[in-house]
């Protein structure tokens, strides 16, 4: 009777209600939590140690660090073109999933509705719910590469409609988009009037063509709010710190509520940033590297065990399709691969109702580890055919 209506409602995480059954267990290879394997590089860990030696472990700006946020501005200035007002249009986050909390409750009122594409990350649909809107599914095809398209998009609009939560490299297809593909989107959300709340935390990990940041497009800079963060690239996830970009109001909006619950990011994780952005670019391109040869190796590896799987253009995930195995559901073979055979991996209906004949993993995974869990995967396969 103490609990809100609304959160007892919400799902736990498909992620990490998967994973509690593997805590415990010996020998299992984990393909299933999107972290990189890697170590943070010794240079931005040292830099982290360095500032409590220094004496910095009091709360900064709410808005984060000066300095930091004259950093990101200055990266995405050479980067990308892009030019944004440090202390106006700026806001460092505790990791992107806060900077998408704070920016869902900073632009809706209750009953507006929000598109999010399916499959998708599993906090989006959750997080609108929490701030009182309704999120409408926009569903991508296994077929089309799990493309978001202009008409997928127009077709599943509704009066009402305030903004779109978009995430490219994605988790958990690794589908990403050209220019091209971009300006399509674009269009439709200048023609329909809505903002675009783009994810784009993996875009340093694009494999076969150049990231587009959607804020960089003709007339979007002031429809997109522009997430991103330190956790993927840099190998952070422990050190939680994203950041946020957008028109001054929205970001104003959002920095109001980022004061009320989370005051500040840690000191120490924006003093590791630093580094990061400033000279972390070797150790970026070299965990790629690595990243795209397994990438090609497991995607190869289960098209050729029988599990139908698209060539993935970004992040870390491979998302094949388990509809060979005879209607089998994506939560029954997770289940019985982990028992089996000591696989775990993500079934697919963690990011979305249309998901079930899908499963997610990732491979941010040693390349031993890899080959071991495709090995592991085809005897599991060649066993239940024979029965």
């Amino acid at each position: 009777m103490y609990v809100s209506k609304l959160v007892e409602s919400l799902p736990p995480s498909g992620i990490r209600a998967f994973f509690d059954l593997v805590l415990g267990m010996k020998d299992v290879i984990s393909l299933g939590v999107g972290e990189p394997d890697f170590v943070t590089p010794w240079n931005i860990r040292e830099k982290a140690i360095y500032s409590y030696e220094q004496g910095y472990t009091s709360y900064t700006s709410n808005k984060g660090l000066a300095e930091l946020r004259k950093d990101i501005v200055d990266f995405l200035k050479s980067r990308y073109g892009l030019q944004y007002d440090w202390d106006k249009e700026m806001l460092v986050t505790v990791g992107v999933s806060e900077g998408l909390d704070i920016a869902v409750r900073a632009i809706l009122n209750r009953g507006e509705k929000v598109l999010v594409h399916e499959p998708c990350f599993v906090a989006y649909a959750p997080l609108v719910k929490l701030a009182g809107g309704e999120p409408i599914p926009v569903i991508t095809e296994a077929s089309e590469g799990f493309k978001v398209t202009p008409e997928k998009l127009q077709k599943a609009w509704k009066k009402g409609t305030k903004a779109f939560i978009f995430n490219y490299p994605c988790n958990p297809t690794g589908t990403s988009y050209t220019k091209s593909e971009l300006l399509a989107i674009a269009k439709v959300a200048k023609k329909l009037d809505f903002l675009i709340l783009s994810d784009e935390v993996y875009d340093e990990l694009t494999y076969d063509f150049d990231h587009t940041p959607m804020a960089t497009l003709p007339g979007m800079k002031d429809r997109v709010v522009y997430l991103n963060g330190f956790s993927k690239a840099y190998a952070m996830t422990g050190f939680r710190l994203g950041w946020a970009a957008g028109p001054e109001k929205i970001l104003s909006a959002m920095t109001k509520i980022h004061q009320y619950t989370i005051m500040c990011a840690p000191i120490s994780s924006q003093m590791a940033a630093r580094e990061a952005i400033k000279n972390g670019a070797k150790d970026v391109l070299a965990m790629k590297r690595e990243y795209n040869r397994r990438r090609n190796f497991i995607v190869t590896g289960l098209n050729d065990i029988g599990l139908e799987c698209h060539m993935p253009q970004g992040a870390f995930y491979a998302f094949p399709s388990i509809k060979s195995l005879g209607g089998m559901s994506s939560l029954d073979f997770a289940k019985e691969l982990l028992e089996k055979e000591k696989v775990a991996l993500v079934p697919g209906n963690a990011f979305g109702s249309q998901c079930a004949d899908h499963v997610r993993i990732s491979y941010a995974s040693s390349y031993d580890n890899l080959k071991e869990a495709v090995a592991r995967m085809k005897r599991f396969i060649e066993k239940r055919k024979k029965r």
